[in-house]
């Protein structure tokens, strides 16, 4: 079984290409450690990109908006789109501004978007974006409303092909820097679900679930 996306002019790396990756599993470990992806694509000539949270199941992912929502006529239409996640790791300082970078992971899918119909396909959908989101949360709600599904527009993209991009480590300083007295490192950056806060409709007396409690505090 092929585990990589084949390269492309399309999905190729051209700066600093040892840093690529094409492995399937790469590419869907940034995709699920992320939250929200930026999608892109060509309206009457013109780039467009908007931030929309996603799910993913296997070779696919999931996008959602309201059925009647520009955003989803739009992808509706398009033949071709791109989304890109990317995550920060840290602010790397390096000796001169030249050398100083960021530490990340990038990962840029490209593939055909499709709007589905059925209300049992929308509803699959859906629960993948929201277990992605908010894990363990969909078996606790009450079910979807028929009206809410069908003012739901889901659409699905199968990733025909992808890249990743990750970046590590220590700066990368020019041999003749390194006997600068300056500080040079890494500031890390780290994404944490807070402490919960109470609805102020709450009913007296409801607790949160563990699926809640066991999100808060929760480094992403």
């Amino acid at each position: 079984m092929n585990d990589g996306y084949a390269v492309s002019k399309t999905n190729q790396v051209r700066q600093l290409r040892e840093l690529a990756a094409y492995d399937k599993e790469i590419v869907y470990s940034i995709l699920d450690a992320g939250l929200v992806g930026h999608v892109a694509f060509i309206q009457d000539g013109n780039p467009i990109v908007v931030p929309m949270i996603y799910g993913r199941d296997g070779n696919t992912v999931y996008l959602h908006g309201a059925r009647k929502a520009r955003i989803i006529r739009l992808l509706e239409e398009s033949q071709r789109i791109s989304m890109n996640v990317t995550l920060l790791d840290g602010i790397v300082y390096a000796r001169s501004v030249f050398n100083s970078s960021m530490n990340y992971r990038s990962a840029t899918l490209f593939g055909e978007p499709q709007l589905l119909q059925g209300s049992d396909e929308k509803l699959a959908a859906m629960k993948h974006i929201s277990e992605h989101t908010m894990p363990g949360r969909w078996n606790e709600v009450r079910e979807s409303h028929e009206k809410e599904v069908k003012m739901t527009g889901v659409i699905s993209l199968l990733i025909e092909t992808a890249s990743a991009k990750i970046s590590a480590g220590n700066p990368d300083d020019e041999e003749e820097d390194y006997s600068i007295p300056i500080w040079a490192g890494i500031l890390p950056i780290t994404t944490t679900i807070g402490y919960k806060t109470d609805d102020d409709r709450l009913i007296p007396g409801v607790l949160p679930s563990e699926v809640i409690l066991a999100m808060q505090n929760r480094i992403l």
